[in-house]
C-alpha cells in the first residue's frame, strides 16, 4: 500500500503534558483509517497536527512523501470536516459546494463538472439549490463532505463529524461514509470515541491510549487479537482473567487461573518465562456454561434475556466479573441466579495478554442494562 501520510516518531507537548508520544505510522492511499481512544487520548491533536493547525515537537510529518510539518494549513493538500459543518447559510448546496473551486480560479466548467460529480456522489442532487437551513442533519454533514471533497485532496480528515446526529441517523451515516469514501478513493482520517463506528467503516484502527498509539490493525485483528488489556477492554466487552503462566509452546500458553483451575489461551509472540503473571482474555460471545463438570467455577448473579442471547453476569470465586453471552436457542443449563456453574471455551477463543494492574471495568451499558435488569 502506498503512503499518503507518514508520521516519524511525532511528539506533541503542552507545557508539562505530552499530549502524542512518539506516533509512528504510515496511512495508505484510499484507506478508511481510525484513530479511537477515549477523551484525552491524543487523536484530535494527532489529527490537527496532521492538517497543520498544531506543529510537532519533534519528529516529522510526510504528506506523499513531502514533509509538512511545518506547512501552514492552506498549503496543505488536506481538508478537514468538523462536527459543526460551518456551511454558508446564504449560499445554496450547489454554491456551497462550488466555493473551493471557484477560490482557486478554476474554469466554471470545470468547477460545474466536479459539483455535478460529487453531487451525484453524495446523493445530493435534488437538493441542489436548497439552503443549509431546509436540509437535514444528514443532508447537511455530506454538503459539508462534498464541499470538502470537490478540490480532491490527498486525505480528507474528519473530527467525529457525526457527533450531532441523533443514534438512528449517526448509524445510517455510518454507512454513507464508507460507500462515499469507496466511490471518491481518497484517504479519510476518522477520529471518533466510538468503538462501533471505526469497527463499521474503517479499513485500519488505531486504538490510542493517554497520548500512545496502543495497536494498530484490521478491525478484526483489533477485535479478536488486541496486543494490550486497555485495548481488549476498549474495544467492545472482554472478560479479563487474571492468570499465571506455568508453560508456551507452539504460540500457546498453558496457565492457572483461580482455584488452580487450568486453561489454554492463543500466546503468539509471547516472550515471558514460565511463572509470570498475565492475563486471559475471552469474548462473552465464545464462552459456554455448564451446570457441572470441568471449567472455571462462576456464580450467576443475573441472567438478561436479549432476543438471540442471554447476557449472563458472573462472579468467580475471586472475585472476577464475567460477562457471558449464551444463545437463548438450543441447548443450554437451567440459569438460575445465585447458583454455581463452570465456564468453558476453546484455547483458540482466549488470548494471553501482559498482566494488567486491575480488571478492567465492564462496558457501561452492559453493566447498567444487567444491574437494571437485576433490580427488577
Amino acid at each position: 500500500m502506498d503512503s499518503v501520510i507518514t508520521l516519524e516518531h511525532v511528539q506533541k507537548r503542552f507545557g508539562t503534558y505530552i499530549a502524542v508520544h512518539e506516533a509512528h505510522f504510515d496511512i495508505g492511499k484510499g484507506e478508511f483509517f481510525s484513530m479511537l481512544g477515549p477523551s484525552g487520548c491524543g487523536k484530535t491533536t494527532t489529527l490537527r497536527m496532521i492538517a497543520g493547525f498544531e506543529q510537532p515537537d519533534s519528529g516529522r510529518i510526510l504528506l506523499e512523501g513531502q514533509d509538512v510539518s511545518r506547512v501552514p494549513p492552506y498549503r496543505r493538500n488536506v481538508n478537514t470536516v468538523f462536527q459543526h459543518y460551518a456551511l454558508f447559510p446564504h449560499m445554496t448546496v450547489r454554491d456551497n459546494v462550488a466555493f473551493g473551486p471557484r477560490s482557486r480560479k478554476l474554469e466554471e466548467a470545470e468547477v460545474q463538472k466536479r459539483v455535478k460529480e460529487l453531487l451525484e456522489v453524495t446523493r445530493l442532487n435534488q437538493f441542489a439549490e436548497r439552503k443549509p437551513a431546509q436540509l437535514s442533519g444528514g443532508q447537511q454533514q455530506r454538503v459539508a463532505l462534498a464541499r470538502a471533497l470537490v478540490n480532491y485532496p490527498s486525505a480528507l480528515l474528519l473530527d467525529e463529524p457525526l457527533g450531532a446526529l441523533d443514534l438512528k441517523l449517526r448509524q445510517a451515516m455510518q454507512i454513507e461514509l464508507k460507500r462515499i469514501q469507496r466511490e471518491v478513493g481518497i484517504t479519510f482520517i476518522y477520529v471518533t470515541h466510538d468503538q462501533e463506528e471505526a469497527l463499521t467503516m474503517s479499513d485500519r484502527i488505531a486504538v490510542m491510549n493517554e497520548g500512545r498509539v496502543e495497536q494498530i490493525g484490521t478491525p478484526e485483528e483489533i477485535y479478536h487479537s488486541p496486543s494490550t488489556v486497555f485495548v481488549a477492554g476498549f474495544i467492545g466487552v472482554a472478560n479479563l482473567l487474571p492468570a499465571r503462566v506455568i508453560g508456551l509452546m507452539d504460540n500457546r500458553a498453558v496457565v492457572t487461573l483461580a482455584g488452580e483451575q487450568r486453561a489454554e489461551a492463543t500466546a503468539p509472540g509471547w516472550a515471558a518465562k514460565p511463572g509470570s503473571d498475565a492475563t486471559l482474555m475471552v469474548r462473552p460471545e465464545r464462552l459456554r456454561l455448564s451446570a457441572d463438570g470441568p471449567g472455571v467455577a462462576a456464580t450467576l448473579t443475573t441472567a438478561v434475556f436479549q432476543g438471540p442471547v442471554v447476557r449472563c453476569l458472573l462472579a468467580t470465586p475471586d472475585g472476577v466479573e464475567v460477562i457471558a453471552h449464551v444463545g437463548s436457542e438450543g441447548p443450554r443449563p437451567d440459569l438460575q441466579p445465585g447458583r454455581s456453574y463452570r465456564l468453558l471455551w476453546d484455547a483458540d477463543s482466549a488470548r494471553l495478554l501482559p498482566r494488567a494492574k486491575a480488571s478492567a471495568p465492564l462496558d457501561l451499558q452492559e453493566r447498567t442494562t444487567l444491574d437494571l435488569a437485576g433490580s427488577h
